[in-house]
């Protein structure tokens, strides 16, 4: 499975920004997607999930400003990101995880960083 983000870059706080993120190769059997951040100094830490059903799950400091979705026809999920904040400057990491026959399998793209300074 390969994952290929974009949509990084700076903001202004208060500004909105759209993360994208396609899989491709073998992308059957993946069940969840999401992002990930990690800022200087500070564990990667997950910001939004989603499942191939659509149950979603953020961070409770991203409650309320962020959406996650999922384009299952495109094998690509999105996390718009609106009222940003300085706090939320790190590197954004897209996941995915596939499970064949119980085993867990956990893919990561390359990061794409989010910047949000006046």
């Amino acid at each position: 499975v390969q994952l290929q983000a974009s949509g990084g870059g700076l903001v202004q706080p208060g500004g909105s920004l759209r993360l994208s993120c396609a899989a491709s190769g073998s992308i059957d059997s993946i069940n969840t997607m999401g992002w990930y951040r990690q800022a200087p100094g500070k564990q990667r830490e997950l910001v939004a999930a989603i499942t191939s059903g659509g149950s979603t799950n953020y961070a409770d400091s991203v409650k309320g400003r962020f959406t996650i979705s999922r384009d299952n026809a495109k094998n690509t999920v999105y996390l718009q990101m609106n009222s940003l904040k300085p706090e939320d400057t790190a590197v954004y990491y897209c996941h995915a995880r596939r499970t064949v026959l119980g085993t867990r399998y956990d893919y990561w793209g390359q990061g794409t960083l989010v910047t949000v300074s006046s």
